[in-house]
């Protein structure tokens, strides 16, 4: 199995109701894909100070599991998820950073 772990910043403050919009359409679209073993997603906890350090500050982490590396490119290939990408691009420019990793502890 492979997690597919998901940093996304988006460059200014996103209202919540607009944020969990873009979880849920982001969660539709890579769910119906029907590869996807499990979606999680959740907001970054933000700590004091950390605005100072030149690193990609998540607003949310989304992590999706699959069965294997060609599940998750059909996953990233399902219909409609470049539309859900470009649609929030466009409203709120964000950031992405992501690992391939194996389950962790």
């Amino acid at each position: 199995m492979i997690n597919h772990t998901m940093i996304v910043s988006f460059e200014q403050p996103v209202p919540d109701a607009e944020l969990d919009q873009y979880l849920a359409d982001l969660e539709r679209v890579i769910v119906e894909s029907g590869v996807v073993r499990s979606f999680a997603a959740g907001r970054h906890i933000a700590v004091p100070g950390e605005e100072q350090i030149p690193a990609l500050i998540a607003t949310v982490i989304v992590q999706i599991a699959v069965a294997d590396t060609e599940a998750l490119g059909k996953a990233f290939a399902a219909p409609g998820i470049g539309e859900v990408i470009e649609h929030w691009q466009a409203r709120h420019p964000y950031k992405v950073g992501w690992a391939n990793h194996e389950p962790l502890g």
